[in-house]
């Protein structure tokens, strides 16, 4: 396996079960205008954050995690590079949603961030198990497609063609 190849993906995760959240909220426009993407990843959230503080990009017990666990169409809206840039350098390493905006996924992969989907009913479970144990640690396996945590595993998909870019 050359260090281009990603073929798993291990850490803890940060559960944002939310549907259809766009790329104006993961990395808000006015942070567009940077040169480069250093720096965006504390900006990641950052109007929905101002506005909740209880929001899991807050929360202490969430800090350091590698995986993003979230809804349905998730980076939805404006073609923005700027967001899975904005996730990535906040320390997201993978995604597992229910469905993505197309561009959003083919930007995310092409940085080498692998994006799954996975049953509503597999991802609200991950949330629930997050809640209680945010130390809980995830295992991506992009060769078998599956997620696992502790006792529990489920498939994931994802496109032949990205899971082959990456892999």
């Amino acid at each position: 396996m050359s260090d281009s190849q990603i073929t798993n993906v291990r850490g803890t995760a940060i559960p944002l079960l939310l549907d259809d959240i766009d790329t104006d909220r993961i990395i808000p426009a006015r942070f567009l205008r940077c040169v480069t993407f250093d720096g965006l990843g504390e900006h990641a959230f950052e109007d929905d954050r101002q506005q909740d503080t209880g929001h899991p990009f807050n929360q202490e017990r969430f800090a350091g995690a590698a995986v993003l666990v979230t809804g349905r169409n998730f980076g939805c809206g404006s073609s923005r590079e700027h967001a899975p840039q904005a996730l990535m350098r906040w320390g997201v390493r993978a995604i597992v949603a229910e469905s993505y905006a197309e561009i959003f996924f083919g930007n995310s992969t092409t940085l080498g961030m692998p994006c799954v989907s996975a049953s509503r009913e597999n991802i609200e479970a991950l949330g629930t198990a997050l809640g209680e144990d945010p130390g809980t640690e995830i295992r991506i396996d992009l060769e078998a497609m599956t997620v696992s945590y502790g006792d529990h595993s489920f498939d994931v998909t994802m496109p032949d063609s990205a899971r082959q870019a990456l892999t």
